[in-house]
């Protein structure tokens, strides 16, 4: 591809501002809570962008235009499934778990939360649902650096490992440097641009075609599946793409925006605004993949992952295209600095404060998770090396672990107050050991999503323990009724 001077200069000029935003991050962040949860400071329009923001990720630009290009509007039941699981998130997980978490010894991370909830000694869940982070954070983040190579290579005519580090080294750096607050403030401005350029690519297409009823006519041509809900679906297949929605109650860093909110009273309104964007989101992303078959019909693409870069390079001038390439760079970088600082607080809140320095100082804290967002990136970046690996592969994978191994967790944890530490451990172990060996199976039941086995198997496994020992420690039960308690007087 041609070296463009304004494609780059508008893309430079949008990563200059990002690290702005990490400096200015940096100056306010002062202590541990600061760098993890911006000391619960993020005001309802944050919280609703940013959780977008990082949820959505690269999937919303990447993954999920190119499997509707590729397989027709059957492929939208993923974002239906999505959308009713993100509100139900909203509605009944954000508020108690905001209350909860801030009674439970102001707990600053999901396993410092599982523990202080349990009230447990022996450290094991703190040590499991830290391992389960870090596992499927690893891949989570791998399929976030494949977005940003392809973005790289397409739009820069980079090779593919030039690209891989070049997008790693961009993301790492104002994470490292700013903390939570630069991902918060990222992640809104980066929320704004994707939902721009998923409203402008798909009417750029409409209105050079001759109008929406040409569009239909050549994506019926070309894929006559195209504007079929049903498509050749089976009932598997159904079940696997809108079970996605399950998976919202178990991702640590959409779940720590909700802990890190200023209040829980302004949960409500990022809630109506989060999802107001969320609805408008999909919507754009889905037509971008519809208008992709009618504009590509003569010429089909050998990465459908790529319809949304080459419908911005061949619509707008460079400028425009500049714009639309950075709101791709931001889905990429909402989630995968978001997934940075999760692991990277897991590792210094969760492992090398409790393990190897209870006394060590914030000051240490802080320059302990800096280290670890490095270590994880190189991590994610050897498996992101694999230039035949799918944003929509790595991102389903991660995403089924996290929804059936915490998923089940986290609801139950908020809701019945006889859940015991035992059923905690047993749900996540068997959550995420169902993901893991279900994906690596093959053929008739199997090829049902393995989100549903595992959350499933979950929470059968917490319900089945608590019902036959429930908690009897008063100190525990206590707590539980405090925080209930705070949570209706709100």
């Amino acid at each position: 591809m041609d070296f463009d001077a304004p494609l780059l200069v508008t893309f430079v000029a949008y990563l200059l501002l990002i690290l702005a935003l990490g400096i200015k991050a940096y100056r306010q962040t002062h202590d541990l809570g600061d760098y993890i949860l911006g000391g619960r400071k993020l005001g309802a329009v944050v919280t609703a962008l940013s959780v977008g923001a990082s949820d959505m990720s690269g999937w919303l630009l990447l993954g999920l235009p190119g499997a509707i290009y590729l397989s027709g509007l059957s492929e939208i039941w993923i974002g239906i499934g999505l959308t009713v699981g993100a509100y139900c998130n909203w509605l009944f997980v954000s508020r108690p778990l905001r209350v909860y978490s801030h009674h439970a010894n102001n707990s600053l991370t999901l396993p410092d939360y599982f523990e202080n909830r349990f009230q447990d000694r022996s450290r094991i869940i703190r040590c499991l649902s830290a391992s389960v982070i870090l596992v499927f954070f690893t891949f989570y983040t791998a399929s976030g650096l494949v977005g940003g190579a392809i973005l790289f290579e397409n739009s820069f005519g980079l090779d593919y490992s030039v690209a891989l580090f070049s997008g790693a080294f961009i993301i790492v750096s104002y994470t490292f440097i700013g903390g939570f607050l630069a991902v918060a403030w990222t992640d809104a401005i980066q929320a704004v641009l994707m939902l721009l350029a998923l409203l402008i690519a798909p009417v750029a297409v409409v209105m050079g075609s001759g109008g929406i009823s040409t569009v239909v006519s050549e994506m019926q041509a070309a894929n006559p599946a195209s504007t079929d809900l049903s498509g050749d679906l089976g009932f598997l297949a159904f079940i696997s793409l809108v079970a996605w929605g399950l998976g919202y109650v178990g991702q640590p860093h959409i779940l720590a925006r909700f802990m890190a909110a200023e209040s829980p009273q302004k949960l409500a309104p990022a809630r109506r605004l989060a999802m107001i964007w969320m609805v408008i989101v999909l919507f754009g992303s889905a037509t971008t993949g519809l208008a992709g078959i009618a504009y590509f019909a003569n010429a089909p693409l050998d990465n459908p992952e790529t319809v949304f870069i080459n419908l911005s390079q061949n619509l707008f001038n460079p400028w425009v295209a500049g714009i639309i390439t950075a709101a791709i760079l931001s889905a990429i970088m909402s989630t995968i600095d978001s997934q940075l600082l999760v692991s990277s607080s897991v590792i210094s809140e969760d492992i090398y404060r409790v393990f190897i320095r209870p006394e060590a100082t914030d000051r240490e804290l802080v320059a302990v998770s800096r280290i670890a967002v490095i270590v994880i990136a190189i991590l994610a970046l050897i498996i992101a090396s694999d230039r035949e690996s799918r944003v929509l592969d790595l991102v389903s994978y991660a995403w089924a672990g996290f929804g059936a191994a915490f998923g089940p967790v986290i609801v139950f944890s908020l809701f019945w107050r006889g859940m015991t530490a035992m059923a905690a451990v047993a749900g996540m172990l068997i959550g995420a050991v169902t993901v893991v060996l279900w994906s690596n199976l093959h053929g008739g039941i199997y090829d049902l999503y393995e989100i549903v086995p595992g959350f499933l198997l979950a929470s059968l496994a917490i319900i089945g323990i608590t019902w036959a020992r429930p908690e009897q420690r008063e100190a525990t039960l206590a707590s539980y009724d405090a925080a209930k308690a705070l949570y209706h007087s709100d």
